[in-house]
This record gives C-alpha cells, structure tokens and sequence, in this order.
C-alpha cells in the first residue's frame, strides 16, 4: 500500500516499531528542529522541481527564502490565516528561549522564523503537510517571494 507524505511519520514509526508522542509532549524548539527540515525540504523542492541548475545556484535561490528574515516575512503575510491551534503553535514557538541566533537577522526576526518552524514541525507530525503546503503557497504569493 502507498503511503502519502501525509502519513510518513506514521510510516517510519511504524517500521521502526516506534509508538507516536502525544503532541503536547513536544518543546516549541523540538517542533521548530524537525520544522526547519521540514521546511527546508519544501522549499528545495520547489527549486528543484523550477528547473534544473548547477547545485550552487540551486543553493542561492533557497537560502533566498529560508533564511530567518524570508521566513518572518512570511509568517506575517499568513498570520491572519492561521488557526487559533495554528497561532498557539507558532507563539509557543516565537517565544521559546533559544540559545543560538541566526547569522544575518535581527532577534525578532529570529524568533519569528523560530515560531514558523515550530508550525511547520506540528503540521508534519500531526499529519497535516497538505495545510504545510498551503500556508507556504500563501505566504510566498503573498510576500511576491514565489519567483524560485
């Protein structure tokens, strides 16, 4: 049987004979670390599937957009389309206490990125990539950031 990418932390549970957290056992930081792969991957993709290109190249054009200050643009271009659960998640994430800082962005804008990965993460392990997805199409229509 196929399973969707909805389903894939399922799936790897399920094969490495693991059972599924409560999602409220999980850190804001926990939610934002698997979030910023998450992310990461969504936006790579995107690159990749817009043209095939040296890798240096295709490196520029998605650090463009997932470094701290795209990602805060983009999280106050979806804001106002977030669920009440949705905003909860990312404010949980926004003000969790960090010990790094991103290189090129300001502290507000560090956590705003921070609070985007945390939604990120929690959509993923609840299953939920096709809002992910919707949420990243928004943002980056939105902000006119789409032009991978």
């Amino acid at each position: 049987m196929e399973k969707s990418v909805n389903q894939l932390p399922d799936l790897l549970l399920e094969q490495f004979q693991m059972e599924k957290q409560e999602m409220n056992l999980y850190s804001p930081l926990t939610l934002a670390y698997i979030g910023d792969a998450v992310y990461d991957l969504m936006v790579r993709t995107l690159v990749v599937e817009h043209g095939n290109c040296a890798a240096n190249k295709l490196h520029r054009r998605t650090s463009q957009i997932v470094k701290a200050p795209a990602q805060a643009k983009l999280i106050d271009q979806i804001f106002p389309m977030l669920t009440e659960k949705e905003q909860d998640i990312y404010r949980r994430g926004k003000n969790a206490k960090s010990y790094t800082m991103a290189k090129n962005a300001t502290m507000g804008e560090y956590h705003k990125a921070t609070g985007l990965e945390a939604l990120m993460g929690y959509l993923y392990l609840n299953g939920e990539m096709e809002r992910a997805v919707e949420l990243l199409k928004m943002g980056l229509e939105r902000g006119k950031e789409d032009e991978i």
